[in-house]
């Protein structure tokens, strides 16, 4: 049975408590009905990948190694500040109430920029080291 390392699991669940309120947060503040768009989830999934798209490439190519950081920003901080499975309860909500339209625009628009926010962050990274 492999050893299980408790800081490692504190530092994940620390990070998850600070995302998961900064989401509650945003979520508690921008309600919508099923024929509006849910700009709280967009959001805190875009911002999400931005961030984590920072926090990786700046961990792994400019940060020392440790071992806590990644766990606590990118798998706790990152992994409960964004939320796959409320955006495919929203996408349900949508299609249950036969707005297609919104559905298949709002997970489109949620891939694309989630991939976008990685890249821009992954390449805003990458150009700050070169000007050092």
């Amino acid at each position: 049975m492999p050893r299980v390392d408790t800081r490692e699991l504190a530092a994940i669940f620390a990070g998850g408590c600070v995302g998961g309120v900064l989401r509650a947060a945003l979520a508690e503040g921008v309600s919508h009905p099923a024929d509006q768009w849910p700009w709280a989830t967009f959001l805190v999934n875009v911002l999400g990948a931005l961030l984590l798209g920072y926090l990786v490439t700046r961990m792994q190519e400019r940060l020392p190694l440790s071992l806590y950081r990644r766990p606590l920003l990118a798998t706790g901080l990152c992994g409960a500040l964004t939320t796959f499975s409320t955006m495919m309860l929203e996408v349900l909500r949508m299609i249950d109430s036969r707005h297609w339209g919104l559905a298949a625009g709002y997970v489109s628009a949620s891939i694309a920029c989630g991939f976008a926010a990685v890249f821009v962050s992954t390449k805003l990274v990458r150009r700050a080291r070169l000007r050092t």
